[in-house]
């Protein structure tokens, strides 16, 4: 029996004592963490990388805010590559927390870099989300070259994010799900660029791409009113359990049919305009006997949330010619009655959704009102929009007036605002600034009001 013992016993001296293996983990770890720091260190601040539009005091308030706009969407324009070592251009969501293209974000701002004439931005970043589409069409969340994790450390410490590393798709959200505006948002942006620019090749390149983005979004109708029945955290306002039948997403799916039908007819594919144009026809009608809440005066959010005025639904609603006109004059009653463009144009809704369907980071960042009280100027041009194709013209310049005001105060523009105006900040939050798709949606309400009055072609 000891001679068995013998070498057993010999042979675990030879191994590390418990205390050197974590001595030399610690060690590993503490390395680790020296690089990561010393990565993160020697990155520039944010402050060095500012846009700085030439303003001069001759300038009125509105092109002041237009020029400082403008200069917000250009800002986020960068090259970056890809793994195969091909660079693309592509419109970033933003510098501090987005510097990345995300599918949203894009797809509003694309409105405003059509309006500017960024014609290689928005080809490009169109192309990229084509690049890495799913055969089965749906499109990434966001295309991306950090962690969240990383990003957020950087922003915290107002560090630059690196672009060093070629992009990547990413197909799931933080909660772990898919963007179903998202995936409508680029089949809108695509087909508006299409038919902006005429660009034949473009549309026979992706045509099929687009449909099937389409068609993915048409396999989460799952019940015979042919609406989009999504999960929670699954749209923008995703700090919020939204989940059913919502409105806002099925405005976008609704006029992602639309643009499908006329493009479909603009260029010859019958078949495909048949098809679209019934769908789109079928959706308005479920839409509205769906949502609409005659002894409200407006779409409900969902059966849920039935007294819930979202503005982004409804406003779209309005802008996309899918109400009638006592349905959008009801709306904007309502919403003005409820202050919802007071002080800075617009908040997401009329009351709150309740603590319990608030995600707990929300909470816990000290933002729980940030898809219900606080104010995003994307939202405020679509309601100047809205304003504007009512024949409200008053109202929309009293709106682009606030949103103007903002923007030369701080010189920027920011992603959200707080209950009091200023741009939303807490202890472990900051607010995007600039973030492109409120800059691109105002310098795009500014042109749409400009147009109606005749000043523009």
């Amino acid at each position: 029996m000891s001679t068995n013992k013998k070498p057993v016993t010999k042979f675990f001296s030879y191994l590390p004592r418990p205390k050197t293996i974590l001595a030399f983990g610690l060690g590993a770890v503490a390395w680790q963490l020296f690089t990561s720091a010393r990565r993160l260190w020697v990155q520039p601040g944010l402050s060095q990388r500012q846009p700085t539009p030439l303003l001069d005091t001759d300038l009125s308030q509105t092109d002041m805010a237009l020029r400082i706009a403008s200069a917000n969407v250009r800002a986020g324009i960068e090259e970056r590559h890809l793994p195969n070592g091909r660079r693309v251009q592509v419109l970033c969501a933003g510098w501090r927390n987005f510097r990345e293209p995300w599918a949203r974000d894009f797809g509003f701002a694309s409105y405003g870099l059509i309006e500017l004439d960024e014609i290689r931005a928005l080809k490009e970043t169109l192309g990229l989300f084509f690049h890495y589409q799913k055969p089965d069409g749906q499109f990434p969340v966001k295309i991306h070259s950090t962690s969240v994790l990383t990003r957020y450390f950087y922003s915290l410490l107002d560090r630059q994010q690196p672009i060093t590393a070629p992009l990547h798709p990413k197909y799931k959200t933080a909660h772990h799900t898919v963007s179903y505006d998202g995936n409508a948002l680029l089949v809108i942006a695509a087909l508006n660029y299409i038919c902006h620019y005429e660009d034949e090749t473009f549309a026979a390149q992706h045509w099929e791409q687009i449909k099937q983005a389409f068609y993915w979004l048409e396999n989460k109708a799952k019940d015979d009113t042919g609406l989009l029945f999504q999960s929670a955290y699954t749209d923008w306002a995703d700090s919020v359990i939204r989940k059913g039948h919502i409105h806002y997403t099925n405005v976008l799916y609704w006029r992602a049919a639309d643009k499908l039908a006329r493009a479909a007819k603009r260029y010859g594919r019958a078949e495909g305009a048949a098809y679209f144009s019934a769908k789109a026809d079928h959706l308005r009608r479920m839409i509205t006997t769906y949502f609409w809440r005659d002894d409200l005066g407006f779409f409900s959010t969902s059966h849920k949330f039935y007294d819930i005025l979202s503005s982004d639904g409804n406003l779209l609603a309005i802008a996309w010619g899918l109400t009638t006109p006592e349905q959008a004059n009801s709306i904007l009653d309502r919403m003005a009655l409820f202050g919802m463009a007071d002080p800075v144009p617009t908040k997401p809704a009329n009351r709150s959704y309740g603590r319990a369907n608030i995600a707990w980071e929300n909470w816990l960042g000290g933002i729980g009102h940030y898809h219900t009280s606080a104010a995003w100027l994307w939202l405020g041009s679509w309601h100047v929009i809205a304003l504007t194709r009512t024949g409200r013209l008053d109202e929309a310049r009293t709106l682009l007036e606030r949103m103007q005001a903002v923007i030369i105060r701080d010189g920027v523009v920011h992603e959200v605002y707080d209950t009091d105006g200023r741009p939303l900040k807490t202890f472990w939050y900051e607010s995007e600034a600039p973030l492109t798709w409120s800059a691109s949606m105002f310098v795009y309400a500014w042109s749409v009001y400009q147009r109606r009055l005749g000043i523009r072609d």
